[in-house]
């Protein structure tokens, strides 16, 4: 797997540098797909065992069939699809071989699909790839669409740009392999151990600091990793220790962590695998993703932290002791160049529009600074050498010098061989492979396999007479349309993974969504970000359960009691596509966009004060006896109301929401003010369990 891992990413930087490695052969990029599934797809069968019964200290004969099943169907088809796209293959006439490679295609991706999805995102895919066969039944109902043989949907799945070729695997071999590697790099290099100390130092003392430390740490992990349980596993070892003996309950401890590092795949300008797919979707830049996630993501946030401070308020749970905490300047000194890499990562991003490029820009200058840094660099002649290769890289990629990436490798090299910094041995190396390698098979797994969702829906054309159905059964009204595509998503997040569900509703809802004017970018960010909550919601909840493992608390009371400290999350995203302006879309979006950030957050005070039970500046809301709840109820609507942009599809303009939603605020805290200073005694401490 070393092997195929380093030859995967080789092949990404051949395609994406166009380096000309193969001199005489100019390659197809569906050639170039085939090869990368080829390389990857077939060791699902020897990673992921087949069930909990499978011997782990030996390969079964039938995953060793498996395995050489798909690298042969793999480079069969990678061998005729030239000749395929020349022909038209894909809709007619493709010879049995072709077909019966196909066939054997199908069934290895249906059961490299449920290795890594599991039985429930098999059987939410399956069903439909086979639904060309059966489109024209009239039990169908709306779904009726053009009916295709056996033959044809095997072809169309398997030859077409628009089915196992199409948008998902695209997005893993253009971008998300570079950023995948990027982000190994970082957790290798030790930059988990920095953002946690950072935070450490800046919100360990605050009340329930221990919890706002993990915010805080895991929102920085997020904006470089994009990876949920890479962000638990990692910040998570070091919060929920510190969340469990500053009070808070175990459960609760991995609740916390699992929403904080949820937002991983939403923090720019690194997303999670889902945003590069979406990109795709909306054949734009990824940057434009990742510049439009920026608003959400702060408000995502800045609400987890506004529930984590209610609870710890409401729970009377102190920060941690300041001689436990790291240093700020001792902690920046020891990986200053984690933000280095960062700057220049998002002005290849933003500025350059280098998206395939910037990872691996990003990565070389990484090991290289990586191996001169540490609090002796700033004391040791060294910093200039270290300060000199970062300006040689920068400028180089600055003024394009040859093959920016090859002069990096190369000064890096050097740096190896001859200086005794953090040395990058054949060890480290191998682990740094290995790591990959894993991601890579479990993500082209799931990719490759939604990607027939796609085809067919595509070969049967249903999509546009399924959006007008929608439309007439919403009676064309947008808010109703979004709460129904709400409730879907979190239905399908119960059985899915963010990238699968957001493809199933990026296929059957974003269309009607988009005839009702909204903003492309708004609706699918908005599917997007309800797609996610499949991680904290069960019964998947991969960072539920992760981090309840650590926290030692019961899988799935920790899922629930996640759905109940995220649930803030559940509100934000009616906001940014109520108004585009959050995603900083349209004209001149940024001082509108500022103003209505502000409002947002503002509103989000009080919807977690009224979630919570502690209103800052109000205090307990025990205190107010047997008005506790509808004073609580209050504070929800009225913070909901007022974080509501006006206009647009809202019959009412901004400044009558806000009249509307201090209308309700006003004369709330004021009575929640008077019950609560009428009944000074603080309540006993409620028991942490």
């Amino acid at each position: 797997m070393l092997v195929a891992t380093a030859a995967t990413i080789f092949l990404c930087i051949n395609q994406q540098f166009s380096l000309r490695f193969f001199m005489d052969f100019t390659q197809l990029n569906t050639e170039y797909f085939y090869l990368l599934i080829a390389l990857m797809l077939p060791f699902t069968f020897l990673i992921f065992p087949s069930s909990s019964k499978a011997p782990l200290d030996r390969i079964p004969w039938y995953d060793a069939v498996l395995f050489v099943l798909t690298c042969a169907a793999a480079i069969w088809l990678m061998m005729n699809i030239r000749k395929a796209a020349a022909l038209g293959w894909e809709f007619e006439g493709a010879p049995r071989n072709v077909i019966a490679a196909g066939l054997v295609m199908w069934f290895v991706l249906m059961e490299a699909l449920r290795r890594t999805g599991g039985w429930s995102l098999l059987l939410s895919v399956f069903p439909f790839t086979l639904y060309p066969l059966f489109a024209d039944a009239k039990w169908l109902g709306p779904f009726r669409g053009t009916q295709s043989t056996l033959e044809q949907t095997t072809a169309y799945h398997m030859l077409s740009g628009e089915s196992l070729l199409g948008i998902p695997i695209q997005a893993f071999a253009d971008t998300v392999i570079g950023f995948l590697v990027f982000g190994t790099a970082l957790m290798m290099t030790g930059a988990g151990k920095f953002f946690i100390n950072i935070a450490f130092a800046l919100c360990g003392t605050f009340r329930g600091g221990a919890a706002k430390v993990c915010v805080f740490a895991s929102g920085l992990l997020g904006t470089v990793g994009g990876s949920i349980v890479s962000n638990v596993l990692t910040a998570g070892t070091m919060t929920i220790p510190a969340m469990k003996k500053t009070g808070f309950t175990p459960s609760y401890s991995a609740a916390v962590e699992a929403c904080a590092s949820t937002g991983a795949v939403l923090a720019p300008p690194v997303l999670g695998a889902t945003a590069f797919v979406m990109a795709q979707f909306l054949n734009t830049g990824y940057s434009d993703v990742a510049l439009a996630a920026t608003i959400p993501s702060v408000l995502y946030y800045f609400g987890l932290f506004a529930q984590v401070d209610s609870y710890a308020a409401r729970h009377q749970l102190e920060g941690l002791p300041r001689r436990e905490l790291p240093r700020f300047w001792d902690a920046f000194k020891e990986g200053w160049y984690y933000l280095f890499v960062i700057v220049v990562l998002v002005v290849m991003l933003l500025y350059f529009k280098r998206e395939s490029h910037a990872p691996f820009y990003a990565t070389a200058l990484l090991v290289i600074l990586h191996q001169w840094s540490g609090p002796a660099a700033w004391k040791r002649a060294n910093t200039a050498v270290l300060m000199l290769s970062a300006a040689l890289t920068g400028a180089m990629l600055w003024f394009d010098i040859g093959n920016p990436f090859l002069w990096g490798m190369c000064i890096l090299a050097v740096l190896n061989e001859f200086f005794p910094g953090k040395n990058w041995g054949g060890g480290r190396w191998l682990h740094f492979l290995e790591l990959n390698g894993k991601t890579f098979v479990e993500l082209i797994a799931i990719l490759a396999g939604c990607g027939l969702l796609i085809g067919a829906f595509s070969l049967t054309g249903v999509i546009s007479s399924l959006a007008n159905d929608l439309l007439s059964i919403a009676g064309g009204n947008a808010l109703l349309l979004l709460v129904m595509c709400a409730i879907t998503s979190l239905i399908l997040g119960l059985g899915l993974t963010t990238t699968s569900c957001y493809i199933f509703l990026a296929i059957l809802v974003a269309p009607a969504l988009e005839k009702l004017g909204l903003n492309k970018m708004a609706v699918h960010m908005f599917i997007f970000y309800w797609g996610m909550l499949s991680s904290i919601t069960p019964p998947v909840a991969i960072a539920s359960f992760a981090a309840a493992g650590i926290a030692g608390a019961p899988a799935m009371k920790t899922g629930w009691e996640s759905m109940w400290v995220g649930s803030i999350i559940y509100f934000i995203p009616f906001f940014f596509v109520l108004n585009p302006a959050l995603l900083l879309q349209g004209e001149n979006p940024y001082l509108e966009a500022l103003g209505l950030t502000a409002i947002s957050c503002f509103g989000i005070v009080f919807i977690c004060g009224g979630i919570q039970g502690y209103q800052a500046y109000v205090g307990d809301l025990r205190r107010a006896g047997f008005m506790e709840w509808p004073i609580r109820v209050l504070l929800i609507i009225g913070g909901f109301t007022i974080a509501t942009p006006g206009g647009g599809i809202m019959p009412i303009s901004q400044l009558q929401i806000m009249a509307l939603g201090l209308a309700i605020l006003v004369p709330t805290v004021i009575l929640a003010l008077l019950l609560v200073r009428r009944n000074p005694i603080t309540p006993r401490k409620l028991s942490t369990r």
